[in-house]
C-alpha cells in the first residue's frame, strides 16, 4: 500500500465513504452532509481527516443515541431520583424550616441561598401584613441588637440606629411591635424575664429571638470556669424556654465567628475557638428531645464568609446581618403569606377541586386502558407545525378506531403530569433561587451555538423561510430563551431587550405562517381551526387543571391563540381574498392591504385605550381566560408589548409571496436572493440595522422606557436577521438540524420549563442533583427535553382522535368540550 494517494483516488474514496454513511444513517437523520462530502473530495491531509472525523462522529452519535433510548433513560432517572429524594426526606429530615435556619451559601453579591429551598425577599408591605397584631422580642447583646435593627428595617426602611446601646429599645409600627431587650449574659436576670413571660405577669411575645455568649467570654477572660457556668445557666432556663416554645416561636441564635486580626485588645480573648465551645454548649443543652427551641445557624454560616469585612472584628457587616433577619422573616411569614418564591417553611398545598377532578379523569383512563389490555401502540405521526401555519396531512385511517391508542396516550400524559406535580407542588425535590452572572448566560449560549453549527445539513428546499429554516429559527430562539430564564438574565437589561425581540419574532412567525396558509390554500374550515387551537392549548389546559394555575399564567399560549383568532377573522371575513383570486389584479392586492390597514387601526385603537381594553377582557367568562391574580394588567402588558409583531409578519408574507409570484426573487440553490448589486446593498443595510439595534439595546438603562420603544423597532432586527439569513444562496442551502429538532417542539419546551426545569412557577430552579449545580442542569435538562418531546407526540396523537374530519362528529365533540370547559370555569369561580 502506498502512503500517498492521487487526487482522483482521494475523491473516489471520499465519495464511497459518503455513500456508505448515507446508506447506514438512521431514518430521519443525515449523518453526512453534501457540503462535507464536497469538502472531503477536494481537500488533502488534515482538512480531509477533520471532515471525515466530523462526518463519522455525527454518524456514531445518531446510531447509538436515539430519542427512544433517551426517553427510557429519562424514565429510569426520574424513578431513581424520586426514590433517592423520598428516602433522603424520610431518613434525613424533610423540614425545610430546619434547612432554612441551619445551612446555606452565598451565590454572590450578598444573595443567600438556603439549602434545598428558596428565600423570599420580603417587602415592607408584606412584613407589616404578616406581623400585624404580633409582638416580637429580641433578647441579647450587641449582636442581637444588630439583628433587631436589620429586622425592623424590613418593616420600616427609614429606621435609624440611634439610642443608648446598652438599653432596651422599643419599636412600634402600626399593629406590629418589636422590642429589643438588653441581656448581655445568660444569668438570673434573663431567667427572671423569661419567667415573667411564662407566668403571664408580662405580655408574652409571639416570637422570641435570643442569644448571648461574647460578654461571658470577655468578662471572664475566656476561662473554662465561665464555660461551665454558661452551661449551668442554660440548663436553668432550658425548661422555661421549652414552656415558652409551646405557644410562641423561640429561636436561639448561635454565635457568629469573629475576625481575630482586627479585634481590640479588650476583646482579644473572644476567639473562634471559644465561640465554637459556647455554641456546642448551647446546642447540647437546649436541643432536647422535644426540639421546640429552634437554632438560627444560617447567619453564622454567612458570617464565616464575610466576617473579614467587619470593622471591629466582632460585629457583622450590614449585608451579612441582613441574611439572618431575612431568614427569620421567612421562617415566621412563609407559612402565612405563602409566597411562590419562598419555598422554605411551606407545606404541600391541599388539592383543589379541579386538581381532584383531573386526578379522577386520569385514574379512570388508566383503569380503562388496563381493562382493555395492553398492546403495542401505533407509532406517533409526524408533528404538525400549526404555529407557522404548515401542516402535514395525516394518513387516512381505515376501519373503526382502536380505543387503546388514545387511552395509552392519556395514560402516558397522566404519568407525565404526576412528574410535573412532584417537581413543582409536592415536597419531594429541592428548589433554589436564580442568580445572574454573565458567565451563567453566555457560556451555555456559546456551547449550544457550537453544537448547532456542528449539526448542519443541506436544506431540502432553498426558498426564503422554508420549513427547515423556520424550525431552526424557532429552535435556537427557544434555547436562548431557556438559558435566559434559568440564568435569571432578565436582571441584565441588554439581554432582556434582545430576548424581547425573540418573543416578537415568534409572533412574527405566527403572522407569517398563518397568513401564508390562508392566502395560498383558502382553508377556513372548522377542522383547521380546531386542529390549531387543540395543538396550541391542550398542554396548557391540562396544566391549568393539574397545577391549579390560571390560563393567563402561561401567557404565551393565550397570546398566540388570540392572534390566531385575529388572523383568522381578518382573512375569513368578507371579502375573502386569496392569491388565486388576486393573481395579477392590483385591485384585490390593494384590498388585502386595506384589510391589513384596518387591522392596524384596530390594534392602535385598543393600544391607546387601556380602559376599553380592560373593560372588554374583564367580562365573564372571558375574564377567566385573561385575568391573573384578579387583574387584567398582565394580559394588557403582554399584548401591548408585541402588538405589531403579528401584523408585521402578515405584511412581510404578503410582500414576499407577491414578489415570488412576480418572479422577482432568485431562490435557486446557491443563488443570491436578488441581483448581486441589490443583494450586497440589502445585506450591508441589514447588518448595519442589526448591529444598530443591538447597540441601542445594550445602552438601555430603564426597562419601562425601552419597552415603550420595543413594539416600534423590534421589527428592524427581525427583518435584518431574515435578510442576512436568506440573501446569500449558500446560507439558504444549509440549516442546523440540531436547532430544527428543538424548533419542532419549541411550544412544549416553552410551557414545560415552568414546572420541570425551572421551579416555583419559574421563580426558581429545580434541583434534582443537590450539591452539584452543573450535573443538576445536565440531568434536569435531559429529562425536561425528553418529556417535552413525548408530550408533543401525545398531543399529535390525541389531536387526530379528538378532531375528526367528519363535521357531525366534530360538532358533537366541540359541544362536549364546551360543556366540560364551562364546568371548569364554574368550579374555578366557586374556588
Amino acid at each position: 500500500m502506498k502512503v500517498h494517494a492521487t487526487a482522483a483516488s482521494d475523491s473516489t474514496l471520499a465519495t464511497a465513504e459518503t455513500e456508505e454513511a448515507e446508506a447506514h444513517a438512521p431514518l430521519g437523520s443525515s449523518s453526512v452532509s453534501f457540503a462535507a462530502a464536497r469538502l472531503s473530495a477536494c481537500c488533502h491531509g488534515g482538512a480531509k481527516m477533520a471532515v471525515l472525523a466530523y462526518s463519522l462522529g455525527k454518524r456514531e452519535i445518531n446510531q447509538y443515541f436515539s430519542i427512544k433510548n433517551a426517553k427510557l433513560l429519562s424514565v429510569a432517572a426520574v424513578v431513581l431520583l424520586t426514590v433517592f429524594h423520598s428516602a433522603s426526606r424520610h431518613y434525613g429530615g424533610s423540614d425545610t424550616c430546619d434547612w432554612l435556619l441551619s445551612s446555606g451559601r452565598f451565590l454572590g453579591d450578598n444573595v443567600w441561598q438556603p439549602y434545598g429551598c428558596m428565600l423570599h425577599k420580603y417587602k415592607s408591605t408584606e412584613a407589616n401584613f404578616c406581623l400585624r397584631e404580633k409582638r416580637i422580642a429580641f433578647v441579647g447583646d450587641s449582636r442581637i441588637r444588630q439583628l433587631f435593627y436589620s429586622f425592623i428595617k424590613m418593616i420600616n426602611p427609614e429606621v435609624k440606629e440611634v439610642g443608648n446601646k446598652h438599653e432596651n429599645i422599643p419599636f412600634v409600627d402600626g399593629d406590629s411591635t418589636v422590642d429589643f431587650l438588653w441581656y448581655a449574659e445568660v444569668n438570673n436576670s434573663l431567667k427572671e424575664q423569661l419567667m415573667l413571660w411564662t407566668e403571664g405577669s408580662a405580655s408574652k411575645p409571639h416570637v422570641i429571638i435570643i442569644g448571648a455568649a461574647t460578654w461571658s467570654i470577655k468578662l471572664h477572660n475566656g476561662k473554662s470556669e465561665a464555660l461551665f457556668q454558661y452551661k449551668a445557666n442554660l440548663s436553668a432556663i432550658s425548661d422555661t424556654l421549652e414552656k415558652l416554645a409551646e405557644h410562641s416561636e423561640v429561636y436561639w441564635v448561635l454565635q457568629d465567628p469573629v475576625y481575630e486580626d482586627v479585634l481590640s485588645d479588650s476583646r482579644k480573648m473572644i476567639t473562634n475557638e471559644q465561640i465554637n465551645l459556647y455554641n456546642e454548649a448551647a446546642v447540647s443543652t437546649l436541643n432536647t428531645s422535644k426540639k421546640k427551641v429552634k437554632f438560627l445557624e444560617a447567619s453564622r454560616q454567612a458570617a464565616m464568609e464575610t466576617i473579614s469585612q467587619s470593622v471591629d472584628g466582632l460585629h457583622l457587616p450590614e449585608s451579612t446581618r441582613d441574611v439572618g433577619a431575612m431568614v427569620l422573616m421567612n421562617s415566621m411569614c412563609n407559612k402565612i403569606l405563602k409566597p411562590i418564591d419562598g419555598s422554605c417553611c411551606q407545606s404541600t398545598p391541599p388539592l383543589s377541586v379541579l386538581q381532584k377532578l383531573a386526578a379522577g379523569l386520569f385514574l379512570v383512563s388508566i383503569i380503562c386502558f388496563l381493562l382493555l389490555g395492553c398492546s403495542r401502540h401505533h407509532k406517533s405521526r409526524p408533528i404538525p407545525d400549526v404555529e407557522s401555519g404548515e401542516e402535514k396531512k395525516p394518513p387516512v385511517v381505515v376501519g373503526q378506531l382502536n380505543p387503546k391508542g388514545p387511552l395509552l396516550a392519556i395514560c402516558k400524559m397522566s404519568l407525565i403530569m404526576l412528574y410535573f406535580y412532584m417537581c413543582d407542588r409536592a415536597d419531594i425535590f429541592m428548589k433554589e433561587q436564580k442568580f445572574y452572572t454573565h458567565s451563567t448566560f453566555f457560556i451555555p449560549l456559546i456551547y449550544i451555538f457550537v453544537l448547532g453549527i456542528f449539526y448542519n445539513e443541506n436544506s431540502k428546499e432553498t426558498k426564503l423561510l422554508n420549513r427547515e429554516q423556520t424550525d431552526e429559527w424557532k429552535g435556537w430562539m427557544q434555547l436562548v430563551i431557556l438559558i435566559y430564564h434559568i440564568s435569571g438574565a432578565s436582571a441584565f437589561i441588554p439581554v432582556y431587550m434582545h430576548v424581547r425581540v425573540l418573543v416578537a419574532a415568534y409572533l412574527f412567525q405566527t403572522g407569517y405562517g398563518h397568513f401564508s396558509f390562508f392566502w395560498l390554500k383558502g382553508d377556513f374550515g372548522i377542522y383547521r381551526v380546531c386542529q390549531v387551537l387543540f395543538r396550541l392549548n391542550f398542554l396548557v389546559v391540562v396544566l391549568c387543571l393539574v397545577m391549579d394555575r390560571p390560563y393567563q399564567f402561561y401567557y404565551f399560549v393565550p397570546l398566540v391563540t388570540f392572534w390566531f383568532a385575529v388572523i383568522y377573522a381578518t382573512m375569513a371575513l368578507w371579502p375573502q381574498i386569496l392569491q388565486k383570486q388576486a393573481n395579477g389584479s392590483a385591485f384585490w392586492n390593494l384590498a388585502v392591504l386595506l384589510k391589513l390597514l384596518g387591522l392596524l387601526l384596530f390594534i392602535c385603537f385598543f393600544a391607546y385605550s387601556q380602559e376599553l381594553f380592560e373593560s372588554v377582557f374583564s367580562v365573564w367568562p372571558v375574564s377567566n381566560l385573561f385575568e391573573l391574580q384578579g387583574s387584567i394588567h398582565e394580559w394588557w402588558f403582554r399584548w401591548k408589548l408585541d402588538r405589531f409583531a403579528v401584523i408585521n409578519g402578515m405584511l412581510f408574507a404578503f410582500i414576499y409571496l407577491l414578489l415570488q409570484k412576480c418572479q422577482l426573487l432568485s431562490e435557486g440553490k446557491g443563488e443570491p436572493l436578488f441581483s448581486n448589486k441589490i443583494s450586497n446593498c440589502l445585506l450591508f443595510i441589514s447588518v448595519v440595522s442589526f448591529l444598530t439595534y443591538s447597540i441601542w439595546a445594550s445602552g438601555c438603562k430603564n426597562k419601562s422606557e425601552c419597552n415603550e420603544m420595543h413594539p416600534y423597532i423590534s421589527v428592524v432586527q427581525i427583518l435584518a436577521f431574515i435578510l442576512i439569513r436568506n440573501i446569500p444562496g449558500y446560507a439558504r442551502s444549509l440549516y442546523s438540524s440540531f436547532f430544527a429538532w428543538f424548533g419542532k417542539i419549541s411550544l412544549e419546551l416553552f410551557i414545560c420549563q415552568y414546572h420541570i426545569w425551572l421551579a416555583a412557577d419559574t421563580k426558581g430552579i429545580l434541583v434534582l442533583i443537590p450539591g452539584n449545580p452543573s450535573l443538576n442542569i445536565i440531568v434536569s435538562t435531559f429529562i425536561f427535553v425528553c418529556v417535552a418531546h413525548e408530550i408533543s407526540q401525545i398531543t399529535n396523537d390525541l389531536a387526530q382522535v379528538a378532531i375528526p374530519k367528519e363535521s357531525g362528529t366534530l360538532l358533537k365533540r366541540l359541544l362536549g368540550a364546551g360543556v366540560f370547559l364551562a364546568l371548569v370555569l364554574i368550579l374555578s369561580q366557586k374556588e
